[in-house]
């Protein structure tokens, strides 16, 4: 599995000649849709979701939650599939598990949003806007890094909670390089405590996991 970072929350993933793609919102590159044949999308937020996108990649295969699902009026239902926590299909090449149901608070006063993971071959997690723990041990795990949500030490637990081989940083766009080097190293430091590797991918790098 090839997992090739974009700006903020987008995460493309290639195995041999298959490509799909993890929320790519409107602060990230159209780049990562060429030649996809499937996007995954987590939850409504514009950093996670862009329809326009989706609009220009007529032939790309979509699976969200139905609070997406129904944002997606320009897009051909027939390319829509909805699911929710506990689901399971392929896509891609990939087998796919859906975990976890709600965004993570921003504020009491603001209701959190539906919000769905991916777990991709049992292997890697991207939560989307949460802390979901997923069934099962993986070796890659998205950990959200900059949010008004989150606090560095609710990254920290996350990746103590898992405990995945490699964490790598996801939701990072909000940040100058000033905070990154801040989370950088609190993150690369308890991870290790952890026994996990910590690394924040920048824009187009990629990794083999």
């Amino acid at each position: 599995m090839r997992i090739i970072k974009y700006t903020h929350a987008c995460v493309r993933l290639e195995k041999g000649d298959h490509a799909l793609v993890i929320d790519p919102g409107s602060f990230s590159e159209e780049e990562p849709l060429d030649g996809a044949e499937a996007v995954l999308i987590t939850h409504e937020h514009i950093d996670h979701l862009d329809a326009g996108k989706l609009e220009r990649h007529p032939d790309v295969q979509i699976w969200t939650n139905a609070a997406v699902a129904a944002l997606l009026a320009n897009v051909d239902p027939d390319r829509v599939h909805v699911v929710a926590n506990g689901d399971g299909f392929t896509a891609a090449g990939f087998e796919v598990g859906v975990h976890g149901e709600r965004h993570e608070i921003i504020h009491p006063d603001l209701p959190p949003v539906p919000n769905v993971g991916f777990l991709l071959d049992g292997a890697f997690f991207h939560p989307g806007d949460a802390f979901t723990i997923p069934p099962t041990p993986v070796r890659t795990l998205m950990v959200p890094t900059s949010a008004p949500w989150l606090r560095g030490a609710d990254s920290v637990d996350y990746i103590r909670n898992v405990r995945p081989e490699l964490a790598l940083s996801v939701h990072d766009g909000l940040y100058n390089d000033i905070g990154l080097s801040v989370i950088d190293g609190l993150l690369t430091s308890m991870a290790e405590k952890a026994g996990s590797e910590y690394r924040r991918l920048t824009p187009g790098q990629a990794v083999e996991a």
